[in-house]
């Protein structure tokens, strides 16, 4: 830099000096018309002395070095001959300035919005882009993949987000939204405060579905239903403020009454919950009577079908049955009366059943 500062100096002084003809500017001391104002002779510059021998001068230190230096090549260092140094900062400033407000890096999830003097130009993809420098044009990153949260009546805290159903009670609702951008031109320029509206958009659609269903069906099972309707709901009202974002789900983390009358729902709920138990045993035990008397009846059609078949048969067998299951179940002592044989002689038996031979005497008759 020095070297090309020193240069032009030089050039230019020799151009001071030969202006106004070939013999250099007119005036001065030299030759010419004795007003001063013809051309001055070449006779009258005096001599340039020369270095004998061509050797080196003495160099007795480093100052002495830079002021020789500078005198050989006919300039110095910025700001020794009259240029102040704040143009040479300038300058480096504005070439810092083109590079960091033209070039930029769009991440992979990103998408750049490009505006001119304020205004929607275009929306750039991801990598390397070029753009001309700030304030002319500007560029905005807008995250495309990231899922937003936003948090509405939270759990545990104090603010209740209160809501009426449709049998005319108070619900405190706490729930979340998870959203992500769609449109970044939209997203940025379409709305004021997007998370702000995001919210109030939500709170909006929660009553009008609140607004429709019942307390227990709120509080119960339908939470479900409740919230794909709220964020079909949502969805329908950013398309209509073309806000550019998308709503990914819905949320319901809680569902109760007013702190108020909290402890005294609960207590409602309980005898509920138990009054729904004592019903669902009372079908069981019901359930197991009639599945009982069923299958008595159909073993009872069975028995009629052979007792019409073999009365005497049957109706014996089922007095033995009978006895069978009472005196299994009862403690039984065995006497044995007079003249009641514990065991069967069977030759006895067998002799006391043939009839006696006949006499003689009897015979003859």
């Amino acid at each position: 830099m020095r070297a090309i500062f020193g240069w032009g100096a030089r050039l230019s002084a020799m151009l001071n000096e030969n202006k106004g003809g070939p013999w250099g500017p007119s005036g001065g001391d030299g030759g010419g018309d004795g007003d001063g104002k013809g051309p001055r002779s070449p006779w009258g510059q005096p001599p340039r002395r020369r270095r004998p021998g061509g050797s080196p001068p003495n160099i007795a230190s480093f100052e002495d070095f830079l002021k020789k230096s500078r005198d050989r090549f006919g300039g110095g260092l910025p700001g020794s001959d009259g240029r102040p140094y704040w143009l040479y900062g300038l300058g480096v400033f504005l070439l810092l300035w083109l590079l960091f407000t033209s070039f930029h890096q769009v991440g992979a999830q990103e998408k750049g919005v490009v505006t001119l003097f304020g205004a929607y130009s275009r929306t750039v993809s991801p990598g390397i882009n070029l753009t001309l420098p700030a304030p002319i044009e500007q560029m905005q990153k807008v995250d495309v993949y990231q899922i937003r949260k936003t948090e509405i009546g939270s759990t545990g805290s104090h603010d209740d987000n209160l809501v009426l159903t449709g049998d005319q009670n108070l619900l405190d609702v706490a729930y979340s939204v998870r959203w992500q951008v769609r449109d970044p031109q939209l997203y940025l320029f379409a709305l004021a405060d997007a998370d702000n509206t995001v919210q109030e958009v939500a709170k909006s659609a929660m009553r009008a579905v609140i607004a429709t269903v019942r307390l227990d069906d709120a509080m119960g099972a339908g939470r479900g239903d409740v919230a794909n309707r709220v964020a079909l709901g949502m969805q329908q009202i950013l398309d209509r403020y073309g806000a550019g974002i998308h709503i990914d789900s819905v949320i319901i983390n809680q569902t109760d009454p007013p702190a108020a009358v909290n402890e005294a729902f609960k207590r409602v709920t309980s005898a509920q919950q138990d009054a729904q138990s004592d019903v669902n045993n009372a079908r069981a035990y019901a359930q197991q009577i009639i599945a009982r008397a069923q299958g008595d009846a159909a073993a009872f059609d069975q028995i009629y079908a052979q007792y019409k078949l073999a009365p005497e048969v049957t109706r014996r067998r089922l007095y033995y049955e009978t006895m069978e299951k009472v005196l299994s179940k009862v403690d039984k002592t065995v006497i044995e009366a007079p003249g009641v044989t514990p065991y069967l002689p069977l030759p006895e038996v067998h002799k006391r059943a043939q009839p006696a031979p006949a006499t003689v005497e009897g015979a003859v008759r």
